[in-house]
């Protein structure tokens, strides 16, 4: 099979590698379709903490946000599986530690996530090897399109909840890339009034196309009170300005990565009364995800601006446009396209 592999910072291959075979307890998956995400450009360019800090290593095979079918069940594998469209938790706990066996194994201290952290292999190419038990169903109506979109629907669905929003509370999210704007979508659907804060003209023009209203940049921002603030976003300074924002007794809800430590005053939290959350893996939100697609309360297609095959993988994450790409933030890449004559670098 073809796949994509990062053999360094910013150095990548699409190689012929043997196919996965489905050892006890696994599956393999023709992959469909596969979403770049952020992390996979931290790996290309080095900057992931992972690689610093012994849980990856190149070269790797990236690729978390899957949906594919099921073309082979191991042993001990209900064969019901087989031909099934399917996408699968990120997260591989260990199954025997405190954490896992109280159904928190995305916090598993040893476990392995597919394409991110440890030996697994990510989706990057024409099939997948994966544990039975990590799979979840795609209803006829979740494509393979929105199949790809349930892993960062996950994150979004849960910071969404964990804003708590009643209907008419007023929702600021910070950073509308892909989980921002997955995340307004949830908030949208739970009835609460959702404005948006970003830097780019085109990013606050998008937002604006998906139909949210409220959209401002930092300088532009109306002194309203926000019930709770989301901070989706990569800049250091915006986790302190969230709390800033939020009113007494609201939400701060944490799910942005910045590339360096941000300063939070946690008196303003105390005296504020506020709750803070973080929001680490969509484990937990990935089944209401998928039904929330299923019923069409959110419909993330619009956020998908191309599909690439694999050896156009390298340039997307070098931050290359596809020719043709739509405004959307996502890039999906579909294994399956004919290989081009050269690749790589």
């Amino acid at each position: 099979m073809r796949a994509f592999v990062l053999t360094g910072p910013g150095a990548y291959e699409v190689q012929d590698l043997p196919a996965p075979v489905a050892g006890p307890g696994d599956v393999v998956v023709d992959v469909e379709r596969v979403g770049v995400c952020g992390t996979d450009v931290e790996f290309f360019t080095g900057e992931m903490a992972y690689l610093h800090q012994g849980h990856a290593a190149y070269p790797m095979r990236l690729g978390h946000e899957w949906a594919g079918r099921v073309a082979a069940v191991g042993d001990g594998v209900d064969p019901g599986w087989l031909g099934r469209r399917v996408m699968g938790d990120t997260m591989l706990g260990c199954g025997s530690c405190r954490r896992c066996l109280r159904g928190r194994r995305h916090v598993c201290e040893k476990r392995q996530e597919v394409g991110i952290r440890g030996p697994q292999p990510g989706a990057l190419a024409e099939q997948l090897a994966v544990p039975a038990s990590s799979l979840h169903a795609l209803p006829d109506s979740v494509d393979a399109v929105l199949g790809a979109l349930v892993e960062p629907g996950g994150n979004a669905l849960r910071a969404a909840r964990a804003a708590a929003p009643h209907p008419g509370d007023r929702t600021l999210v910070l950073g509308p890339g892909t989980i921002g704007l997955l995340v307004a979508m949830f908030l949208r659907a739970a009835g609460a009034e959702v404005h948006l804060m970003g830097r780019t003209a085109q990013s606050l023009a998008f937002a604006r196309a998906l139909g949210f209203t409220h959209v401002w940049s930092e300088d532009s921002l109306p002194d309203l009170p926000y019930d709770s603030v989301v901070d989706a976003s990569n800049a250091p300074h915006l986790p302190g300005r969230a709390l800033e924002l939020v009113e007494p007794t609201g939400r701060v809800v944490y799910i942005g990565l910045a590339g360096e430590p941000s300063r939070l005053d946690h008196r303003t939290l105390l005296l504020k009364d506020v709750t803070a959350v973080g929001v680490l893996s969509a484990s937990p939100g990935l089944p209401a995800t998928i039904r929330a697609y299923a019923d069409g309360s959110v419909d993330p297609t619009p956020l998908v601006a191309a599909t690439v095959g694999l050896d156009e993988v390298g340039p997307v994450l070098a931050g290359e446009r596809p020719a043709g790409a739509g405004d959307g933030p996502k890039i999906h890449v579909d294994p399956r396209l004919p290989a081009r004559t050269a690749s790589g670098h």
